[in-house]
């Protein structure tokens, strides 16, 4: 039998529909949010100038921990791993993407989502 599956975004912070979902980091920790254009314009715009002062983390993100003394991972745990792959996962089943539940992500997926989230080099 066949299905459509449809899915539709929910602006995160006032109900409404929803254009795209943004994702982005802070403090070692990867964070999603579902909002309207008008509402991503607004979050970019207000992130401008602290990303024009900053440079990409790469791989060396340090955790939270690390500001505590204690040691930590430079690439951060396996927990914190899963969260991000899980995320990018869901953004490319959402964008068309056929991926498997487990192992490697195909590199035009991940090439994707860093072109559509502004961090392809």
């Amino acid at each position: 039998m066949a299905q459509i599956r449809e899915v539709r975004l929910v602006d995160d912070l006032d109900g409404s529909p929803a254009d795209e979902t943004v994702y982005f980091g802070i403090d070692g920790k990867q964070r999603k949010i579902d909002l309207s254009a008008e509402h991503a314009k607004a979050l970019r715009e207000n992130l401008a100038d602290f990303l024009d002062h900053s440079e990409p983390a790469g791989q060396d993100v340090p955790q939270s921990s690390r500001a505590r003394g204690k040691r930590s991972s430079s690439v951060g745990n396996a927990a914190d791993k899963r969260r991000q792959l899980a995320a990018i996962r869901e953004w490319a089943r959402q964008n068309g993407h056929s991926v498997s539940d487990r192992g490697r992500l195909p590199r035009e997926v991940l090439r994707a989502f860093d072109v559509a989230h502004g961090s392809a080099a």
